[in-house]
């Protein structure tokens, strides 16, 4: 069984296109196909059910995965402690919600690539289903979380800090000139979600479910940048993370709503997987996101972020 070829199959599975994978590891489809044929005779199973264009896993091909990662995982580990001290290389695929994406982990990026020329770095948006699978398979090699709970006895989880959570409006909203906004008065709004910013926005709806508020009237956006602008113009609520409207707050665009729920907070984690091989890019790209993030700390408290039933919130 070649190391290649599962590492092939490692790409195909990932991706779940022939083509996408030839395309990432510079082959040509056919030798894409040949490989993994190759390999499926080997093991005399199919590995993809083949439907059309589309591809699927079968079962033999979901258990292969974590023998093949493992594998992949090992040959790597060889290669960089037998071949001594070299600089990181590779790629990384990084999910992050948009928030953190644009206000946090910028000064982490530069100092990363500035250091680490060679290391190809893919980021993609957050989105909270899935995460512990991808991690697991491999499809992602480190997750950012906005969360109020998480806990995966397989994932690694480091606290880097915490973000605030405002409910905002546009000023000419009918709860703007409020000194105190009721969570059932949001009972007549529609409500504006982002599917991009992960899981502080089920906690929002956890608030609004105990509170007997209807999800119904919900637009969901894939960009926090819509988003706000549609807040702007009037067409709903939201909450966002405090960081990623504070210049609008500022220049009076939009508004913090004096909500009773107060000063909603929530952990930012870094997740990534303890049972698979942690590889010196990736080990690299930890440690700069540790020293280089503006990551905000609390002056006091401990946020959990394990299971709980209580949501986590200043009075």
């Amino acid at each position: 069984m070649e190391i290649r070829h599962l590492k092939t199959f490692l790409t195909v599975a990932k991706l779940l296109s022939f083509n996408k994978a030839a395309e990432h590891l510079n082959y040509a489809q056919s030798s894409i196909s040949a490989q993994i044929q190759a390999l499926e005779a080997e093991l005399g199973v199919q590995l993809f059910d083949r439907l059309g264009r589309s591809i699927l896993l079968t079962e033999a091909g979901e258990r292969l995965i974590q023998y093949a990662q493992r594998i992949a995982d090992l040959a790597e580990e060889t290669r960089a402690e037998i071949g001594g001290d070299r600089d990181p290389e590779g790629s990384l695929t990084i999910r992050i919600p948009e928030s953190l994406g644009i206000h946090r982990l910028p000064p982490v990026i530069n100092e990363f690539s500035n250091r680490f020329r060679k290391v190809r770095l893919n980021f993609t948006t957050c989105a909270h289903d899935g995460l512990q699978k991808d991690l697991r398979k491999g499809v992602i090699d480190l997750a950012f979380l906005l969360t109020d709970s998480f806990h995966a006895a397989d994932l690694e989880t480091e606290l880097l800090g915490f973000e605030s959570i405002v409910l905002v409006a546009s000023p000419s909203h009918r709860l703007a000139k409020e000194k105190l906004v009721r969570t059932r008065d949001l009972k007549e709004d529609t409500l504006l979600l982002s599917t991009v910013d992960c899981s502080y926005r089920r906690l929002f709806e956890r608030i609004l479910e105990e509170e007997g508020v209807p999800l119904e009237a919900t637009r969901i956006f894939h960009s926090v940048e819509t988003l706000k602008r549609c807040v702007m113009e009037g067409a709903g609520i939201t909450v966002l993370p405090e960081v990623s409207v504070s210049e609008e707050i500022k220049k009076r665009k939009l508004i913090r709503l004096p909500w009773e729920e107060g000063q909603l907070e929530v952990a930012v984690l870094m997740i990534w997987s303890n049972e698979r091989w942690l590889s010196p890019t990736l080990k690299a790209f930890i440690e700069v996101t540790r020293t280089k993030g503006s990551w905000r700390r609390l002056d006091k408290g401990f946020v959990s972020v394990k299971p709980k039933e209580s949501r986590l919130h200043h009075p």
